[in-house]
């Protein structure tokens, strides 16, 4: 396997050859496995595990393994404790999603502060298929069918191509130790239920399901990007007008498509609408007919349906600022908005954006419980409470931040840092320079 590991790197993953790595280790089979393949490639790498608190003294043992296992490996090593359950009440979580939100938010802080290139996990072939068939059982569209990324931001997974069978074999013949999750032998969570009862019926019908699974899910990305393509070029005749305030599209674009709701699904599925038979009558409903998401609404506007965002209303104290706006006073400072051609250095009172993706008016106001952000640099997002935190700022200097928004999006925690999302790149046309003076 190990030759096979190597191929894989060197021919889908040539990058990480050369990059510093973090890899998330649990101290089970895959993680342990991972960890091994590594260290024979030479990889430059270190272990981050995290103790979630949740399984007593089988949480400390685990943690006792890595760091027996980092010694062996000659290997840095990270751990964190996290009060997960309290975590999870607090912000209304499962179990599973809040130890999810808690690592991945701590693998993005350690690769941003001590500049890892990317985090590795231990995702494989048989975790593809689980999740695949999960998404199933719950219901989804062709995205939910394309599989785990093998590279997702900062985060690798070099094993998706080799089976749980193919990693238990190598540990074995390499006389490899490993920690056993007891979790992981519960049926009460469909992840487990599925890997425990289902999985191996579909294995015993079919021995080749996963590299026929592996051949579906890349013939169904393929699809996506010819989906993509499609709607992309039925976009470019529907939208009749676009501003900051609204999208307009003709509905008589859709009404001739083969399958209008098809395409009505691709296009606003992003806006958190989910009565799709209520979104298709919207095509031949008379003028003034809505419909709602959480975040949006959908109306019928004689031969058009205009797409608005639902802006909650600003509190008093906020500032409202149109596209004409140039500058604005604040109680920090007077905000300058400029259009600019060039890059110059960014700061914490000055932060470069893509105008392309701001939608006006902007909102300049206090932090509110339950603000997050994404953290220039980062791909995770990150609560402002947790942020305001890490950067030691007393209650005083919380009180006085201020945030700029586009729409609920936080572009800027003003003086302090930009958001990742409303970034310059190579594909950016309009840049605009906001500053505080």
């Amino acid at each position: 396997m190990q030759d096979a590991f190597k191929k894989q790197i060197n021919t889908n993953l040539p990058f990480l050859n050369k990059s510093r790595l973090l890899i998330a280790i649990s101290g089970g089979l895959d993680s342990v496995v991972l960890a091994q393949l590594c260290h024979n490639a030479n990889l430059d790498f270190a272990l981050a595990h995290c103790n979630f608190n949740l399984r007593g003294s089988e949480s400390d043992a685990d943690e006792a393994f890595v760091l027996d296992l980092a010694e062996d490996l000659d290997r840095e090593i990270f751990i964190q404790h996290f009060e997960t359950e309290r975590y999870a009440e607090t912000h209304k979580l499962s179990i599973q999603m809040a130890a999810r939100e808690l690592r991945y938010e701590w693998f993005y802080d350690l690769a941003e502060q001590l500049k890892f290139d990317y985090i590795l996990t231990a995702h494989h072939a048989d975790d593809n298929l689980e999740t695949l068939l999960i998404n199933l059982t719950r219901g989804t569209g062709i995205d939910g069918l394309t599989g785990i990324p093998e590279i997702n931001g900062k985060i690798a997974r070099p094993l998706l191509k080799f089976s749980r069978e193919t990693l238990a074999s190598y540990a074995k013949t390499k006389h490899l130790k490993w920690r056993e999750d007891s979790s992981n032998a519960s049926t009460k969570y469909l992840r487990n239920k599925l890997r425990h009862d289902v999985i191996p019926l579909l294995k015993e019908i079919n021995p080749k399901l996963l590299q026929n699974i592996d051949h579906t899910i890349s013939h169904l990305n393929d699809t996506a990007d010819i989906v993509e393509e499609s709607v992309g070029a039925v976009l470019k005749r529907a939208i009749k007008s676009m501003d900051e305030h609204a999208v307009v599209y003709g509905v008589q674009e859709f009404i001739k498509l083969n399958n209008p709701k098809a395409y009505l699904f691709e296009v606003f599925k992003n806006y958190g609408f989910s009565e799709w038979n209520d979104i298709e009558n919207l095509l031949k409903a008379q003028s003034g007919k809505q419909v709602f998401s959480a975040t949006h609404k959908l109306l019928k506007n004689r031969e058009t349906l205009i797409l608005t965002a639902l802006v909650s209303e600003a509190p008093q104290d906020a500032i409202v600022i149109t596209s004409e706006d140039k500058t604005v006073e604040t109680t920090q400072g007077v905000l300058v908005i400029e259009a600019v051609e060039t890059l110059s250095e960014q700061s914490k009172n000055v932060v470069y954006v893509d105008a392309q993706k701001l939608k006006f008016p902007l909102i300049v106001r206090h932090w509110k419980k339950g603000d997050y952000f994404c953290p220039l640099g980062m791909q995770g997002k990150k609560k402002l409470s947790k942020f305001f935190k890490d950067e030691k700022l007393s209650l005083l200097d919380k009180e006085k931040c201020l945030l700029l928004c586009s729409q609920e999006d936080i572009v800027w925690v003003i003086n302090y840092r930009a958001d990742d999302r409303f970034k310059v790149t190579k594909q950016t046309h309009k840049m605009l320079k906001i500053s505080i003076q």
